[in-house]
């Protein structure tokens, strides 16, 4: 496999395998804007290790410190969230994952090799940033010119097509495509070669809600197949719902990982009554004062939402009238503020 390195309006990087060499002396195909399109070319056994694994990556320039000590890991076949607001050192970190920027410090291994290794890209799909390809092509066209290039069989085509729903419009040009088709095609690029690993940065960009939602279900159809997929957002409610465990990334370190579930903390009961003052002695009398605090005019209680029938009998039986009774969760929204805004803490939790 050849690494290289184009300027131009349209490719930033590609990846040739060795049986397509002679095709690559060919016009230089497209690749995803200011990110790259990673194809593979055949299905590699990984074994034991992970497909993504980093030891202490750490990214500046200049005096400003992008990525920090950086350590994650990817399990094989499971879909995970990079999280963290802009300018994180999200994309900076996909970037050295590809190779496409050189860390400052640490290690990068993909299936336990280095991203520069002979080969060690094949397996890999791409998208990051904004997707760009020949304007003056229509999209089935931009996915021949890669297939021909990477020696994948154009038969593929068609259905990574399907695959993000683009099949009736891939005989336009690119360049009359909106955004979310041009996301899209970014996508079925990234997917062309059938990836062991999946690295998608912000993919629901540009997309509107039944798009998004399309994206979703694409990404946990691939989870479920068996491919790695890492997911890097902004977006609270996509990660949420797509991914099995998360990373958090504030100013460049990694300060929590863990499943969305554990990150959001144990449940609790949202109780409303009348007399308030009443109810929180009762609840407090029935749960310890402990676990009961009075917060906007209502209970939160430190109790399994399962025994919510017992605790509704219970205050009813004293009397008091019960306005509202329902399981009370964090949201990833409030877990995400805590965890990123400036004083949280700068140390990583992680749940392996």
């Amino acid at each position: 496999m050849s690494f290289s390195y184009r300027k131009g309006p349209f490719l930033a990087a590609h990846y040739v395998s060795g049986r397509s060499r002679e095709a690559a002396r060919g016009p230089t195909p497209p690749g995803l804007g200011g990110g790259i399109v990673g194809v593979m070319t055949e299905r590699i056994d990984t074994g034991p290790p992970p497909p993504v694994e980093t030891s202490g990556l750490t990214k500046r320039y200049g005096t400003l410190t992008a990525v920090d000590a950086l350590n994650l890991t990817v399990r094989p076949g499971e879909v995970y969230g990079f999280l963290g607001p802009n300018g994180a050192g999200k994309t900076s970190t996909l970037r050295m994952l590809l190779g496409l920027v050189r860390p400052t410090a640490g290690t990068v291994r993909l299936f336990g090799r280095p991203p520069g290794a002979p080969g060690q890209l094949d397996r890999v799909g791409a998208l990051i940033e904004g997707p760009g390809f020949y304007p003056y092509l229509s999209g089935r066209d931009n996915l021949r010119v890669l297939a021909r290039y990477a020696g994948t069989p154009s038969g593929r085509i068609r259905t990574v097509l399907e695959l993000v729903d683009l099949v009736a419009r891939a005989g336009d040009r690119y360049a009359n495509y909106s955004l979310g088709m041009k996301q899209r095609l970014g996508v079925a690029a990234a997917l062309l070669s059938d990836p062991r690993l999946l690295i998608l940065d912000e993919p629901t960009n540009g997309l509107d809600p039944a798009g998004m939602a399309d994206m979703r279900a694409l990404i946990r159809r691939l989870g479920a197949a068996g491919c790695t997929v890492l997911l890097s957002s902004h977006l609270l409610g996509e990660v949420q719902q797509v991914c099995d465990r998360v990373g958090v990334v504030a100013r460049g370190r990694l300060v929590a990982e863990s499943t969305v579930a554990e990150l959001r903390g144990t449940a609790s009961l949202r109780v409303v009554a009348d007399p308030l003052d009443v109810a929180a002695d009762r609840a407090r009398a029935l749960l310890g004062a402990e676990r009961v605090r009075v917060v906007d005019g209502g209970l939160d209680l430190a109790v399994d939402p399962d025994r919510a029938a017992w605790i509704n009998a219970e205050l009813v039986d004293g009397g008091l009238a019960v306005r509202e009774l329902r399981p009370k969760e964090r949201d990833l929204e409030q877990v995400f503020f805590e965890l990123t805004e400036e004083g949280g803490t700068d140390v990583a939790k992680a749940s392996r």
